[in-house]
C-alpha cells in the first residue's frame, strides 16, 4: 500500500518542485527542447500505432497511469503469492476487509494523483508558451546585436559572443523548428491518408446504406403483402362494400330504366286507346275518298307506333330481367358477405377478448372449485374451454354482469360442453414477477415469457410468494379466495390464504403463509437469514395448491434454486398420490447462487434426507452440503439456463462446481437466449419517456437526453457530447472494477456519464459513494445510488452508449433494451453478452450482424480499447453513427423467438409424458 502511495507522490513531486524553483532561462530552454524531443518521438510513435492518443500530454500521463496499475497489479500478485504460501486460512475475515478497503483508497489516490497530474500538465503547457514568448523577445535582442558596428577585435568579440548564452539559444531554437518542420511534413502526408481511407470508407458505407434500405423497402413490401393475403384487414372489407356500392349503383340506373320504360309503356297504351276511338268514329262516319287517304295514313303511324311499342316493349323486359338478376346477384353477395363475416366474428371474437379477461375467468373458475362450489369435472371442462377462448365461455361471462355469485355459477354450468384443446397448461413457480415483485431479470423473464406462450394459445398461470413489498397497485383485481390451502412444515400443518389478481394480463397466485415466522412479511424480497427455509416452504406450498386444486397440467416450471425444491418434491411427495400429468422443467438464471445448506435442512419441507443426501441426488459436489440446484439437474425432466453460450461455459469452470452434473444430464440441458418485453420496453410508446421517438425519427432521442442533463444538472454547452449510460446492481458479477475504469476513462475522452444503481455488498456501495462525492461538482459526471425503473427508461433513451463489462453474464437484458432505445452496447465477449453484441469492426462477422463494440479480457486496457473505439466513430463518423444506431433499434429481440423454443421443448415433454400414461 505505502509503495503505491509513493508512486502517486513520485509522479506529483517534480511538477510541485519545479513550480517553487526559479530556473534560469538557459536551463529553461534546455529542459523545454528535452521535452519537446521526447514529445516528438511519442507522436511517431502514436502515428504508427493504431488506434492510440494523439495527445501527447494525456499519452504520457496514460503510460505513467498503466505503469501505476502494473505496479498495483504486481503488488497484488505478490500478496496473493505470500498467502498462498503461508495459507489464506491464517488469515482472519476482518484483516481481509481491511486490506481490501486500504486497497479501493490507495486506488482512489491514484485516480486523484491522475487528475491533479493533469492539471500541471496544462500548466505545463501555459509555461511552455510564455518560453515561446521569451524566446521571441531574445531573437529581437539577438537581430539587434548583429546590427551593431563590428569592433576591430573581431576575433575577441566572436569568442564572446558565441560563448554568450544567447547564441546558444538560438542554435537550440533553430534545431527544434527544423525538428518541428519535418515533423509537420510527416503529419500531413499521415492525415491525407487518413482523409483517403475516410473517403473511401465514406462511399462504401454509402453504397451499403443505399442497398439497406432497399433491402428494407423490399422486405416491407413483402411483409405488407403477406399480410393481405393471410390476414383479412379494413382493405378488404373496404373493397367488399365498394361492391355493394356498385350494386347499389346498378341497382338505382335498372330502376330509372323500368321507370322510363313504364312511362313510354303508358303513352302507348294511350295512343292505342285513341287508335280505337278513331276507328270507330271512322266506321261510323260516311267519310269522303280524300278523308279515306288520311284514314290510310294515319292508320301507317298507327302501325308504325305499334311496332315501335313492341320494340320499347321489348326492351322493358329485357331491363326488368337485367334488374331481376342485378338484384339476384346483389343479395346472393350480400349473404356471402353476412355469412363470412359472422363466420371471422365467431372465429375472432375470442382470440380480440383481452387476455386479462380469460384470465380473470382462469381464477374466477379455480376459485369457485377452491371454494367447493363446482365439481372438479365442472372445472377441468371449463378450463378446457378456457385454453379454446370459447366464445360461449366469452358470452356468458360478459352476460354475468350485475348477476349474483350463485347466478354466475349457474350461468357458466349450463354452457359446459365437453372439448380438448392442442395448447397446454403450463404454471410457472417463482420468486419474481415483474412489475409486481422486481428484482432483477428473472422478474422479467416470468412476465415476457409468459406473455408469449399464452399469445401462442397456451394457458399459463404464475404462482408468486405474497410480499409485503411487492406492488399491489400493479395487481388488477387483487382478492383473497374464501378457502384455506394447508400445507406441511417442519413436521405441522400451517394454514395459507390465497390470493388472485392479474398481473400483464396473466393469472397469478399470491401465497400468504399464516406461519409464526411471517415468512415474506420482511420487507425485503430476499437477503434474509433464513431465505432457504422461506423459499423452501413456498414450493411446498404452491405444489399444494395445484395438488388441491386438481387441476391437469402439462408443464411445472421453477426458476432459480428459490424454487428449485420443486423438482425433487413434485417426484417424491406428490407424484405417488396420483398427481403426476405434469412434467418438471427447471431454468437456472445464475449458477452463481445454488441455494446450499446443512443436509438437515432439507427435511424441514418434508423430503427424506437420507434418500437424498447422496452424490447422484443432491448432494453438493464440492462439500457435504445439500445443494437444491443439483437437486433440480437431477429431478428434472428439462433443464435450461437463459443463453447458449452461457450453457457452454458452466458445462467447465463457469459451473461452480456443478459441470460434472451438467455434462451427465447434458441431454436434457439447452440454453435458450432470453428476450424482452417489447410492449414495455418501446421507445414510440414509452411512457416514461419526455418525447417518444423510432428508428425513423431519432429528434426524440435527442430531446430526451437533453431533458435529462437538465434533470441531472450535467452540463448542456456540447448538444452533440456523448453519454454513456449504465444501468447495474454493483456486486463483482458485473465488473465493478471496470465500471469504475469506465467512469474515469470516460472524462478522460470528454464524454458524460450516468450511473444508476446500488450494492447490497456494504463496502462496494461505500466506494461509490465516495466516488460520487468525488464528481459532485463535475457537470459531467453522476452516480445515482439507487434503483428506480422509471429513471432507467430514461437513461436508455438519452445514452449514446451503454456499458455492460460483465465478468460473466449468463444472458444479460440490458444490453439488449439500449439497443432497442438506440444505445449502442460496449460490453465484455461472455455468456448471453457474446450471444447478442457483436463487434462493429469484426470483419470475420457478417456486417448485418454488428451492432456495438466488444472486448475480451476483463482488465482496463481491454475496456479502454473499445470505448476509444466507439468514441471516434461517435465523434468522427457521425453519420456511421446514426446509422449503428437505427440498426440496432430495428434488431427484433422479441419473446417470439425464446417462446418458440420454450414452447417445442414443452410440447415434447408432454407428448412423452402421454405416451408413457
Amino acid at each position: 500500500m505505502a509503495c503505491l502511495a509513493a508512486v502517486a507522490g513520485a509522479e506529483a513531486a517534480p511538477l510541485l518542485f519545479r513550480r517553487r524553483l526559479a530556473p534560469s532561462p538557459v536551463a529553461a530552454r534546455r529542459r523545454l527542447l528535452v521535452s519537446c524531443r521526447a514529445r516528438r518521438r511519442g507522436v511517431r510513435t502514436a502515428a504508427e500505432l493504431p488506434r492510440k492518443s494523439t495527445s501527447n500530454a494525456k499519452s504520457h500521463n496514460r503510460v505513467n497511469m498503466q505503469r501505476d496499475e502494473t505496479s498495483v497489479s504486481t503488488d497484488k500478485e505478490r500478496q496473493e503469492k505470500h498467502g498462498d504460501e503461508n495459507g489464506i486460512s491464517n488469515l482472519q475475515l476482518e484483516d481481509l476487509i481491511r486490506m481490501i478497503q486500504n486497497t479501493e483508497k490507495n486506488i482512489m489516490l491514484l485516480n486523484q494523483a491522475r487528475l491533479q497530474a493533469l492539471e500541471h500538465v496544462e500548466k505545463i503547457l501555459k509555461e511552455k508558451e510564455d518560453l515561446q514568448g521569451k524566446i521571441k523577445s531574445l531573437e529581437t535582442r539577438l537581430s539587434e546585436t548583429d546590427a551593431r558596428p563590428k569592433l576591430s577585435a573581431e576575433g575577441q568579440f566572436s569568442t564572446e559572443i558565441n560563448d554568450s548564452p544567447p547564441v546558444l539559444e538560438l542554435d537550440d531554437i533553430k534545431e527544434e523548428n527544423m525538428l518541428l518542420k519535418d515533423d509537420i511534413q510527416f503529419l500531413k502526408t499521415m492525415l491525407l491518408e487518413v482523409a483517403d481511407t475516410e473517403n473511401s470508407i465514406f462511399t462504401l458505407e454509402k453504397e451499403r446504406a443505399l442497398l439497406d434500405a432497399s433491402l428494407r423497402g423490399l422486405e416491407s413490401r413483402f411483409i405488407d403483402a403477406q399480410a393481405d393475403m393471410l390476414k383479412p384487414g379494413p382493405r378488404q372489407y373496404d373493397a367488399w362494400w365498394e361492391k355493394v356500392e356498385n350494386l347499389g349503383d346498378l341497382l338505382e340506373t335498372a330502376t330509372n330504366k323500368v321507370e322510363n320504360a313504364a312511362m313510354v309503356l303508358g303513352h302507348n297504351h294511350d295512343l292505342e286507346d285513341k287508335v280505337d276511338k278513331l276507328e270507330a268514329s271512322l266506321a261510323e262516319a260516311n267519310i269522303s275518298k280524300f278523308s279515306c287517304y288520311f284514314v290510310d295514313l294515319l292508320q301507317e303511324k298507327i302501325k308504325s307506333v305499334e311496332e315501335r311499342f313492341q320494340v320499347c316493349n321489348h326492351e322493358m323486359h329485357s331491363q326488368i330481367e337485367l334488374y331481376e338478376n342485378s338484384i339476384a346477384e346483389f343479395h346472393d353477395i350480400l349473404s356471402k358477405l353476412v355469412e363470412e363475416t359472422e363466420k371471422r366474428s365467431l372465429e375472432h371474437s375470442a382470440s380480440s377478448m383481452p387476455s386479462e379477461l380469460w384470465s380473470r375467468i382462469s381464477l374466477l373458475i379455480d376459485g369457485w372449485l377452491l371454494e367447493k362450489r363446482i365439481s372438479y369435472n365442472d372445472a377441468n371442462t371449463l378450463r378446457e374451454m378456457v385454453k379454446k377462448r370459447d366464445s360461449c365461455l366469452r358470452e356468458a361471462y360478459l352476460s354475468c354482469r350485475g348477476m349474483k355469485d350463485r347466478e354466475i355459477v349457474d350461468n357458466f354450468l349450463q354452457i359446459t360442453l365437453p372439448g380438448t384443446s392442442s395448447g397446454l397448461h403450463i404454471v410457472h413457480i417463482a420468486a419474481e414477477m415483474a412489475p409486481v415483485a422486481k428484482v432483477g431479470g428473472l422478474a422479467d423473464v416470468i412476465s415476457g415469457l409468459g406473455k408469449a406462450l399464452q399469445k401462442k394459445g397456451h394457458l399459463v398461470e404464475i404462482i408468486l410468494p405474497k410480499y409485503d413489498c411487492m406492488q399491489n397497485d400493479q395487481v388488477n383485481n387483487l382478492k383473497v379466495l374464501d378457502v384455506v390451502v394447508q400445507s406441511y412444515f417442519e413436521g405441522n400443518l400451517f394454514n395459507n390464504k390465497i390470493w388472485t389478481g392479474t398481473v400483464e394480463g396473466l393469472p397469478v397466485y399470491f401465497i400468504e403463509p399464516q406461519h409464526p415466522a411471517k415468512f415474506f412479511w420482511r420487507a425485503q424480497y430476499y437477503g434474509e437469514h433464513d431465505d432457504f427455509k422461506r423459499f423452501a416452504y413456498f414450493s411446498r406450498a404452491a405444489l399444494e395448491l395445484l395438488y388441491q386444486s386438481h387441476k391437469k397440467i402439462d408443464i411445472i416450471h421453477c426458476h432459480d434454486w428459490q424454487t428449485a425444491f420443486v423438482a425433487p418434491l413434485y417426484w417424491e411427495a406428490y407424484a405417488n398420490l396420483g398427481f403426476n400429468s405434469a412434467r418438471i422443467c427447471f431454468t437456472c438464471h445464475n449458477f452463481e447462487y445454488q441455494g446450499a445448506a446443512p443436509a438437515q435442512d432439507l427435511a424441514c419441507c418434508g423430503l427424506d434426507v437420507e434418500q437424498l443426501d447422496r452424490a447422484d441426488r443432491m448432494r453438493d459436489n464440492s462439500h457435504g452440503r445439500i445443494n437444491v440446484v443439483k437437486g433440480a439437474i437431477v429431478y428434472s425432466n428439462i433443464v435450461t439456463t437463459v443463453s447458449p453460450t452461457y450453457a457452454l461455459e458452466v458445462r467447465s469452470e463457469g459451473g461452480r462446481g456443478l459441470q460434472d452434473s451438467l455434462k451427465l444430464h447434458s441431454r436434457k440441458f439447452v440454453g435458450i437466449l432470453n428476450g424482452i418485453d417489447t410492449d414495455t420496453w418501446n421507445p414510440s410508446t414509452d411512457r416514461h419517456l419526455k418525447v417518444q421517438y423510432n428508428a425513423n425519427d431519432l429528434q426524440g432521442k435527442a430531446a430526451n437526453k437533453a431533458a435529462l442533463r437538465k434533470q441531472l444538472n450535467l452540463s448542456s454547452t456540447n448538444a452533440s457530447q456523448p453519454l454513456v449510460g449504465c444501468v447495474t446492481r454493483l456486486v463483482p458479477q458485473k465488473g465493478v472494477h471496470l465500471i469504475r475504469h469506465a467512469i474515469y476513462k470516460t472524462a478522460e475522452l470528454g464524454g458524460q456519464f450516468v450511473l444508476l444503481g446500488s450494492s447490497p455488498v456494504p463496502h462496494i456501495q461505500r466506494e461509490f459513494e465516495g466516488i460520487a462525492d468525488h464528481f459532485q461538482n463535475n457537470n459531467n459526471i453522476r452516480l445515482l445510488l439507487k434503483y428506480d425503473d422509471s429513471l432507467s427508461h430514461w437513461i436508455y433513451a438519452a445514452s449514446d452508449m451503454f456499458i455492460v463489462p460483465s465478468m460473466f453474464e449468463p444472458c444479460g437484458l440490458t444490453q439488449m433494451i439500449a439497443m432497442r432505445y438506440g444505445s449502442v452496447p460496449i460490453v465484455r465477449q461472455t455468456g448471453g453478452l457474446n450471444d447478442s453484441v457483436f463487434d462493429f469492426d469484426d470483419e470475420t462477422i457478417p456486417k448485418e450482424l454488428r451492432n456495438g463494440f466488444t472486448f475480451v479480457h476483463p482488465d482496463e486496457k481491454a475496456l479502454s480499447g473499445a470505448m476509444e473505439r466507439a468514441f471516434n466513430y461517435y465523434n468522427r463518423k457521425p453519420e456511421v453513427w446514426k446509422q449503428l444506431v437505427q440498426k440496432d433499434m430495428r434488431i427484433d429481440f422479441s419473446w417470439a423467438s425464446s417462446a418458440s423454443q420454450y414452447e417445442d421443448i414443452y410440447q415434447r415433454a408432454a407428448a412423452r409424458a402421454r405416451a408413457a400414461a
